[in-house]
């Protein structure tokens, strides 16, 4: 089966599209709840306002020291932290991954084993930040958005190029980036790092060479990297719409251009400011950014401005297509209104000659005439047939 049929396909199932167009757009209740239970609390409070996806969270360290890599495996906070004072004795860097937010006693303890700011802490357990970066005494904190395209659930043949299938999932990941850590935080398991991580196991590339302020590079060049498989997805989507629209713009497409359009706006809210993120990363003067990485900075600068050129050239493309299909909804009620026109146009002499002798007066001659009856069909016959060929001549029809 061809990309293109594929892609046609969600298209045509109007029930469908309507399921997605009644997707939940606004927070879940327990965030609510969350969020609601936060107000009024003192500045630096940590309360979990995002959704538990797990029951407890988890830990991952990956440990190094120069081409040699010393440790990988899952851990505890206590084990955590003995590894990091072990690291420190021995001038290794060290990679804590946490994934669940949910644990704000876990969060606590990070802060407090590693000095950081209540504030931070905050930020990291409130999801929904925006991406940003923030200067602290020893370390740097930065907030992205994690973009990525997840599976739902696959048809029976396997397919899951469906719209019903696939969605777009927006993930916040904190960064902590100190002299010889770096500490990660994720509202879940399964993310977009693994790249980086088999760079590490195998030693490829530079990483294990760096220290915590290359591998945040590597972290935030992937996380752009993805954004452009996803950018591409939605832009063979959009492609395929715009085929659609313009061959039978049907109610349907609205669904699923409104769709669209939604999820271009959550690209961009998670795009654009990583130019001001990056930038102010290139030029930290706090000396956790060598000037070796700052070359790297830069380069992943200019990915994130073609990325946010891309989305907004999708958001100009599925903003040109909402008028496409506006106009091809107008044009084809244009048509439908021409033809009732032309009918009751042709209808109204026809109307009026029968209306004529259907009068009840007791003289009209030509009512005794022989041929007065086909005459006056043949009249109106001729009438009409006139009326449609003087229409074609203006170019009415």
């Amino acid at each position: 089966m061809s990309s293109r049929r594929r892609g046609l396909r969600p298209l045509r199932r109007l029930s469908a599209l309507r399921r997605a167009g009644r997707r939940r757009t606004s927070p879940s209740p327990d965030i609510a709840v969350a969020r609601r239970q936060k107000a009024g609390l003192p500045p630096g409070t940590v309360v979990h306002t995002g959704t538990r996806y797990m029951d407890e969270a988890t830990i991952d360290l990956i440990s190094w020291a120069g081409p040699d890599l010393v440790e990988e495996r899952g851990v505890t906070l206590e084990r955590a932290l003995e590894h990091y004072r072990e690291a420190q004795e021995a001038g290794r860097t060290t990679w804590f991954d946490v994934a669940g937010l949910h644990d704000t006693d876990l969060i606590e303890g990070f802060g407090a084993a590693f000095d950081l700011h209540p504030l931070t802490l905050e930020d990291v357990a409130s999801v929904g930040q925006r991406p940003k970066l923030e200067v602290y005494d020893g370390y740097l904190f930065l907030v992205a958005r994690m973009l990525s395209l997840r599976v739902e659930a696959a048809g029976d043949d396997g397919d899951i190029d469906d719209e019903d299938d696939v969605r777009l999932d927006n993930e916040q990941v904190s960064l902590f980036i100190g002299r010889d850590a770096l500490i990660t935080f994720q509202e879940r398991p399964g993310d977009v790092f693994e790249p980086v991580r088999g760079r590490l196991r195998a030693g490829k590339g530079r990483i294990r060479n760096r220290g915590p302020d290359y591998l945040a590079y590597a972290l935030f060049d992937v996380v752009i990297d993805t954004g452009f498989g996803i950018l591409e997805h939605y832009s063979d989507r959009a492609e395929i719409l715009e085929d659609a629209i313009f061959e039978d713009p049907h109610p349907s497409l609205l669904v699923e251009l409104q769709k669209l359009r939604r999820d271009a706006l959550m690209l961009r809210r998670a795009v654009w400011p990583l130019r001001d993120v990056l930038s102010s990363l290139a030029r930290d003067e706090g000396g956790l950014v060598t000037d070796p990485v700052r070359a790297f900075v830069r380069d992943a600068l200019d990915h994130a401005v073609q990325a946010i050129d891309a989305v907004e050239t999708l958001r100009e493309l599925l903003s040109g297509l909402h008028d496409a299909y506006l106009s091809g909804v107008s044009h084809r009620m244009n048509e439908v209104m021409k033809v009732l026109t032309v009918i009751a146009t042709i209808f109204i002499p026809l109307g009026f000659l029968v209306g004529v002798y259907g009068m009840n007066f007791s003289w009209m001659p030509e009512l005794a005439w022989r041929w007065s009856y086909p005459l006056l069909w043949l009249a109106m016959i001729g009438l009409a047939v006139g009326m449609l060929r003087w229409f074609r001549v203006r170019g009415w029809l």
